[in-house]
């Protein structure tokens, strides 16, 4: 394998593996709910299940500053290495986690003590791995690169989404509930294994190396960003607030809510998940690619613009009963928010400079997902509860949009200037 495929490749692994071992919890929500929080109450068990998810989000800004400092201080090598350890122990140990029935009240508080394991690693790995591929990126092709990190992200969504309704297809009520849930938790360890032994033996990024050859490399990466960028750390945080909530509303909720609320079978649901990612998968890549050529600013201010008009609609379309209106609207939904999902990690790293980079990005990205990204499933199905409207959770996200909107507005266009 050359040695730009291996760069690409150990960008992307981790992404692959974390976003796919993190996420196929959100997918089985409603069956963790009922092992682990037994009530009778399927809905209070979905929002207890949710409420564990938002948990393991806590932690994500204590990993940034973790893993921002030890990108900043030792390399963006070294972060990405622990970081994926940390998730592959973390994620086998949840398939093998005993349920309630077995331990009683230890089950869930193991599993809060895991996710919360989880939300560390993930703190670290999605902004490191980003850094990591635009440092090592040709200048004309920094938003490609960048893209590569969130592509990653998304496969593995994706591969969480078909393995979930793969499962629910062949197996029955009762196998599901008694070890093939555990089955999606224990298949990501091989990604693990993989991504450790690639990223051992690639090479550290040429503006780190600037850094050290230098000596220029910050006594205090976190006290230096909060003292000179803090203005810079403030529209990470806004544009990231659209990514988290409308990432989690859109690709971990959505599922669920089918399944709940308009009693789709889970492998339905699934399967409108999975051709949704199909094509924002597809998508990236051209948009991330276009944005090399007019810029990041125009296609975040398309994405979030049509987001705000459209949200409302394409939620009251989805929610309708109908399996043809579902997967229409969830196709619309990953057309819309391609373009900011593919432009925004290279522009959030365009922001910074090498000194910071790792911290600024880490922090200003993974605060909005301990904030809003974690608790938007159970927003979301709060919202439909309060106000007994389906199409109630698209308030959030264009809430969510509106900010990024704004923030896309004072946002200085970085696409064709040298890195800092």
């Amino acid at each position: 394998m050359s040695e730009k495929k291996k760069i690409l490749f150990a960008g992307m692994i981790g992404n692959v593996l974390e976003w796919y071992d993190f996420v196929v919890y959100g997918f089985l929500a409603a069956i963790i709910g009922k092992l682990f929080f037994p009530s009778g109450d399927e809905t209070v068990e979905l929002l207890k299940s949710f409420a564990v998810f938002a948990v393991g989000f806590v932690m994500r800004p204590i990993g940034a500053i973790i893993f921002g400092y030890i990108g900043d201080k030792f390399g963006r090598k070294t972060a990405l290495t622990v970081s994926i350890v940390l998730m592959a122990l973390s994620t086998t140990a949840i398939g093998l986690l005993p349920t309630y029935e077995t331990v009683g009240i230890l089950a869930p508080v193991l599993l809060v003590l895991l996710k919360l394991i989880q939300g560390l690693s993930v703190g670290g790995e999605y902004t490191t791995s980003i850094s990591f591929l635009v440092e090592h990126a040709p200048k004309d092709k920094r938003g490609l690169y960048g893209s590569i990190g969130i592509l990653g992200a998304v496969i593995g969504i994706l591969l969480g989404s078909a393995s979930g309704a793969i499962v629910t297809k062949l197996l029955t009520e009762e196998q599901l509930y008694s070890w093939g849930w555990r089955v999606l938790f224990l298949s990501g360890v091989l990604l693990g294994v993989v991504g450790y032994f690639i990223r051992r033996n690639i090479e550290e990024t040429p503006k780190f190396l600037e850094l050290e050859y230098e000596e220029l490399k910050p006594k205090s990466p976190l006290k230096e960003l909060l003292k000179k960028y803090k203005d810079r750390l403030l529209r990470a945080f806004a544009l990231s607030t659209f990514q988290a909530v409308g990432f989690y509303t859109i690709f971990v909720y959505v599922a669920n809510h089918l399944i709940v609320f308009l009693k789709f079978p889970k492998s339905t649901a699934l399967t409108i998940n999975t051709v949704s990612m199909i094509i924002l998968t597809l998508l990236i890549p051209v948009m991330a690619w276009l944005s090399d050529k007019i810029g990041r600013r125009p296609i975040i201010l398309f994405s979030t613009g049509l987001t705000i008009l459209l949200a409302y609609p394409l939620f009251s379309l989805i929610s309708s009963g109908s399996f043809e209106n579902a997967l229409i609207g969830h196709v619309l939904f990953a057309i819309i928010t391609a373009g900011f999902m593919a432009v925004l990690p290279t522009t959030l790293v365009e922001l910074f400079p090498t000194r910071v980079r790792n911290s600024g990005y880490s922090i200003g990205y993974n605060l909005p997902f301990a904030i809003f990204g974690g608790t938007s499933p159970l927003i979301a199905t709060w919202l439909v509860k309060a106000t007994n409207n389906l199409a109630a959770p698209s308030f959030y996200l264009i809430a969510a949009a509106a900010i990024a909107f704004l923030a896309g507005l004072v946002l200085r266009e970085t696409a064709k200037m040298d890195l800092e």
